[in-house]
């Protein structure tokens, strides 16, 4: 990154050093020109999500329409229900709500496990030692970049090893976990619409609000705050990794021994989820210095988007084949061998361009601040970093990567994720529309990112965007799109 550098807090980058010295590393100004156009995405130009209305939509919707589909999932064999007559639609919303009262009430058991698996992951979080990484210079910050512990790994690791034993010693069995799916959702709903109204308040109060476009709804929706952290943990990308993705593994593993405990065997479409959400957790666990890099870290703010659907969205609608495959019988959603090493194949391909597709872009910002020794966590794949990469030098001051998978598609990850995101869907087959939710919502949630992205790289690069953009011609899949 070109500018000058002023020392802040200095450290060694990937040291051990201890929590408490944790703020800031280093300022590291872009050129002047990248200054302007840096104070241009700081501030709030125009509504997103189509607006304050747009976002009470959504904060209403999401949750009714998490519900329905749960109800749907377990109550009417998968299919989607719907009033039989114009005179049934009263008793159609009597029998939705009784659903909710009896099957999905924020129970006590609820309470504990939800807010025990916070608590420990926060406990852990803290504790625990990390690899200390240095994130990209914040422009509100005055382009300070902020230090951040990854510990993700050791945090997973020592949470799986607990729950194993828990359930070993018949303190907590694993198979209630699918069993209490719709306590446990509501009780996530809580809290994310808990914390989101909480953050908003409080960093209000405190005066650490930025980017603010005066409508309360909509600020308590996109966030007022970007940087929330409790002692040595980064609140944001703590629940990036440690809550949504522990939850879904666990699940998928709860719904495994539900299967074993009621057949004797655990199918091999069951396996797959188990295999398919472990290698989401573990990638971002043994990934977790590549997060501070990313566009999330450092620009999006920590509002009921981001909170609400890593609380409750990611771990509650994401896997909705592991619900049906736990509540029906193998017979429904057997397969062949060919299908089953089909279907293996591609989600190990697609979990092989999605991870060395990040780890190329984010090595590639670590080179650029002057990073060039990476941690070695377990898979270290092949291609993961590009030696001497080709770029494209901007004005800005940052550099736009033209090489390894990013020199077909501009979003090669996106595309790897997506059909990850489908094989979630097809471990199912056609038994139920359901599970495919996740692969429909997650191509519309991209798109829309995609947009978004892109238009902030047009004001952000200007010509050098569309430089970029005539060398790398395509957005997702390379010749088509």
């Amino acid at each position: 990154m070109a500018g000058a550098e002023e020392g802040l807090k200095q450290r060694k980058v990937g040291s051990t050093a201890p929590a408490n010295n944790l703020q800031v590393s280093r300022v590291v100004v872009p050129t002047a020109e990248g200054i302007k156009r840096d104070q241009a995405l700081d501030k709030h130009v125009e509504y997103e999500f189509g607006g304050p209305w747009g976002v009470v939509a959504i904060m209403t919707g999401f949750p009714i329409l998490m519900y329905y589909l749960w109800i749907c999932l377990v109550f009417y064999d998968g299919q989607l229900a719907h009033p039989t007559s114009v005179d049934d639609i009263q008793p159609f919303l009597l029998r939705m709500w009784e659903h909710i009262r009896v099957d999905a009430s924020p129970n006590a058991y609820a309470w504990k496990v939800y807010t025990g698996l916070i608590v420990y992951q926060l406990f852990l979080a803290w504790i625990m030692p990390g690899y200390m990484q240095e994130g990209l210079p914040v422009p509100s910050l005055g382009y300070r970049t902020l230090m951040y512990k990854c510990n993700a790994v050791g945090c997973v690791y020592t949470t799986m090893i607990t729950a194993a034993l828990l359930h070993y010693y018949n303190i907590f069995r694993m198979t209630e976990i699918i069993d209490n799916f719709g306590h446990l959702m509501t009780v996530a709903m809580i809290y994310g619409f808990g914390v989101s109204f909480f953050m908003y308040f409080i960093t209000v109060a405190t005066g650490n609000q930025i980017r603010m476009s005066g409508n309360f709804i909509y600020d308590v929706f996109m966030g007022a705050c970007l940087n929330p952290r409790i002692g040595p943990v980064d609140l944001k990308m703590w629940l990036e990794v440690r809550i949504p993705w522990v939850i879904v593994f666990f699940m998928s593993v709860s719904g495994a021994c539900k299967q074993y405990e009621t057949y004797g065997y655990v199918t091999p479409n069951m396996a797959f989820m188990c295999l398919a959400t472990w290698l989401y957790l573990n990638a971002c666990a043994k990934g977790e210095e590549c997060i501070p890099q990313t566009w999330d870290m450092f620009h999006e703010k920590w509002g009921f988007l981001v909170i609400f659907w890593n609380f409750a969205g990611v771990p509650f609608s994401y896997i909705y084949s592991v619900v049906y495959m736990a509540s029906h019988d193998p017979s429904n959603y057997r397969f062949s061998t060919p299908t089953y090493v089909a279907l293996y194949l591609t989600l190990l391909t697609a979990y092989y361009i999605w991870d060395t597709s990040m780890s190329q872009k984010s090595r590639f910002k670590m080179q650029t601040q002057g990073i060039t020794t990476y941690r070695k966590t377990f898979p270290q794949l092949p291609w993961g970093t590009i030696k001497n990469p080709s770029y494209i030098q901007t004005a800005h001051g940052n550099r736009l990567l033209t090489d390894g998978w990013w020199r077909y598609s501009r979003k090669p990850n996106y595309v790897a994720d997506w059909i990850m995101s489908l094989t979630w869907g097809l471990v199912q087959g056609t038994c139920s529309p359901i599970p495919y939710f996740y692969s429909v919502f997650f191509i519309v949630v991209l798109i829309h990112r995609c947009g978004r992205d892109f238009e902030r790289c047009a004001i952000k690069y200007g010509k050098d965007w569309e430089k970029y953009c005539s060398i790398v011609k395509y957005k997702f899949i390379p010749g088509i799109y």
